[in-house]
């Protein structure tokens, strides 16, 4: 789906500008139009876009790094933000194809634009399915505590993200079999990259990566809100007859619920952030976006990968402290990986 919005985006850039110069000079009349912006607009989309590809493949390396190198990380719920920091680590690099596309033209050809386009939609699938996976993990863990280290294990979870990669990359292999097997097949010009789906293969993939998870992910969280909120009240008005053993109870489940709070708003905001590009779509992007609102759009879908992390940093005191050592270089002591992280 981010390479749709890219495609997207230069073809509404290059009608909403006068173009000028062509892409390729030495090759006249088959080459591509570039689409000439204002100078200070080019300038801002270069610094916007740049900073987002950087901060995103920095702090995912860091979620990456800490959640694999300690040991105490190696949970569950930790492996599948690990699985949705890989996807958004790709993310900023796909950001950086973005930037050649903003004046319209692409100069690494037909091969290079198909993978580009192949590895957008894997990422975006996996990471719709993961975050489907992280709702039914706090789904399990606050509606069925008692179940939740039997039902919920690391095993289990790490097939389960195995699956959901597995699962992207056949799918979306059919979905792009003839922009595959023919790379280039739909540019008129040299100097373009497009892509096009059958209308039966479009309707089935907006389903599967938005409508159904969605869905999933919407009725899971309604639910575990529900419950979460008769739990935080069940605890304040009981929390002063605990003992010392329950005491611990009380703490565990407080952090099952902080925990779910946490990883609540990294829901919501995803899907604020992926709900315009596909509700536009649906609707007919041609002809509701013009070339600014395309690029805001767009600019909002990548800029999710790049906010999971900071959500991390405000909420996880553990990401906090890994950073630390991280950039201080202590994780290269022998010994470090064992570190108490929590």
């Amino acid at each position: 789906m981010m390479s749709t919005a890219a495609s997207c985006l230069v073809f509404l850039t290059m009608k909403s500008f006068e173009e000028v110069e062509l892409c390729f000079p030495e090759l006249l009349n088959s080459s591509c139009r570039k689409a000439v912006h204002p100078h200070s607009v080019s300038m801002l989309t270069y610094i916007l876009l740049s900073s987002i590809s950087l901060l995103t493949v920095t702090l995912n390396l860091l979620v990456i790094i800490s959640i694999s190198h300690f040991k105490q990380l190696h949970t569950p719920t930790n492996l599948l933000l690990l699985s949705l920091a890989v996807s958004d680590f790709f993310v900023g690099f796909l950001v950086c194809f973005q930037i050649v596309l903003i004046d319209g033209c692409w100069f690494f050809g037909d091969l290079v634009c198909v993978l580009y386009q192949y590895l957008g939609y894997i990422i975006t699938s996996t990471s719709v399915g993961t975050m489907v996976l992280i709702s039914v993990d706090r789904y399990v863990a606050i509606c069925d505590p008692l179940h939740y280290p039997n039902k919920v294990t690391q095993k289990r979870v790490k097939i389960c993200v195995c699956l959901c990669w597995i699962c992207s990359v056949f799918l979306d292999s059919l979905l792009l079999k003839d922009n595959l097997e023919q790379p280039g097949r739909y540019n008129s010009c040299f100097g373009e990259c497009v892509f096009v789906i059958n209308y039966i293969a479009g309707l089935a993939d907006v389903f599967l990566t938005f409508i159904g998870p969605v869905t999933v992910i919407i009725v899971l969280y309604m639910r575990v809100f529900v419950v979460a909120v008769s739990q935080a009240r069940a605890m304040r008005s009981h929390t002063a007859a605990f003992s010392l053993k329950c005491s611990v109870s009380v703490t565990a489940k407080k952090s099952e619920l902080k925990a779910a709070r946490t990883l609540g708003v990294v829901v919501v905001v995803f899907l604020m952030c992926i709900c315009p590009y596909f509700c536009v779509s649906l609707t007919g992007q041609d002809t509701l976006l013009n070339a600014s609102s395309a690029a805001f759009v767009i600019c909002l879908f990548y800029f999710n990968s790049c906010l999971n992390p900071v959500i991390y940093a405000f909420f996880y005191p553990w990401f906090r402290k890994s950073i630390r050592l991280i950039v201080t270089l202590k994780i290269l002591q022998p010994g470090s990986c064992e570190t108490n992280m929590l």
